[in-house]
């Protein structure tokens, strides 16, 4: 399945820069709305669509809730298009209600220059790692698509406990997607809510009110590990990084957000047996 049919993308039949996307279940977060990344990562298909160019970074601003069964618009405009680099933005609406717009570049450089100074995190491979409990409250959302294992971090119900350092990882593997595109590193750089109940040792995750995917390579991948690090939570909102890994050690890129730092309610926190993933929002 590729990006485009994972999302339920459909161009409109005389204008390829018109889009819609039904917003089903399983494409919300545990609140039962769009979920962040998903919202992202289409934006990201479509802009790639238009273009004909791979994404370089594109960043969201949050402005709404889209729930379903609503139909989501998607207006792309490439605003330059240059030699090499593409200069585009997205709106998205449900109905007369812009509930998202997202910037980006598209584009490719071939260049000899090249380098990588981030540091992966040292933690068990996929394989050596349990699987992260999916809570009740995501049955049927993206965090049932997605295969999720705990690669440093604690369990919901190890909460409240200590605070945390602030950095926390889980692999993240996407079975319905064939390639690993810029539009699912946006799923899965979605995951700053998951570090803050961790950095904060309690019960508490956030939704997004921004989210800005970076890509720097492109390399074949089953997992990806989302190697979080949260900055800092003041004033009821929460700050942090994302560092997306494939297997072998590339950085495929980076996810930075701020969210609404909201608690969790007490009948959120049991788990569901025996499914994995699990999205703290």
């Amino acid at each position: 399945m590729d990006a485009r049919t994972f999302f339920g993308l459909e161009p409109d039949a005389t204008d390829r820069t018109r889009w819609r996307m039904e917003v089903v279940r399983g494409l919300t977060s545990g609140t039962g709305a769009l979920f962040g990344g998903c919202g992202l990562g289409a934006c990201i298909e479509v802009m790639e669509q238009v273009t004909g160019r791979p994404c370089i970074w594109a960043t969201a601003q949050y402005l709404s809730f889209a729930r379903p069964p609503s139909i989501v618009e998607l207006d792309v405009l490439e605003v330059v298009r240059g030699h090499q680099i593409s200069q585009a933005r997205v709106i998205v609406r449900v109905g007369d209600t812009e509930i998202l717009t997202v910037l980006g570049a598209l584009g490719r450089r071939p260049l000899p220059l090249e380098g990588q100074w981030a540091v992966r995190p040292d933690v068990p491979g996929p394989d050596d790692c349990p699987p992260r409990a999916l809570m009740n409250r995501h049955e049927g959302t993206i965090s049932s698509r997605l295969d999720t294992k705990l690669a440093s971090g604690r369990t919901p119900w190890e909460f409240p406990g200590p605070e945390g350092s602030g950095h926390a990882a889980l692999w993240i593997r996407m079975p319905e997607l064939l390639d690993m595109s810029a539009a699912a590193l946006a799923i899965i750089g979605d995951f700053v809510p998951f570090g803050i109940s961790q950095a904060l040792g309690k019960r508490a995750g956030g939704n997004s009110l921004d989210n800005t995917l970076r890509v720097a390579h492109r390399v074949p991948t089953t997992w990806v590990l989302a190697d979080v690090r949260v900055h800092a939570v003041a004033d009821g909102f929460g700050h942090g990084l994302v560092h997306l890994w494939a297997e072998d050690g590339t950085l495929l890129g980076t996810a930075s957000q701020s969210t609404i730092v909201r608690a969790w309610r007490d009948d959120q926190v049991a788990p569901l047996t025996e499914l994995e993933g699990d999205v703290q929002r």
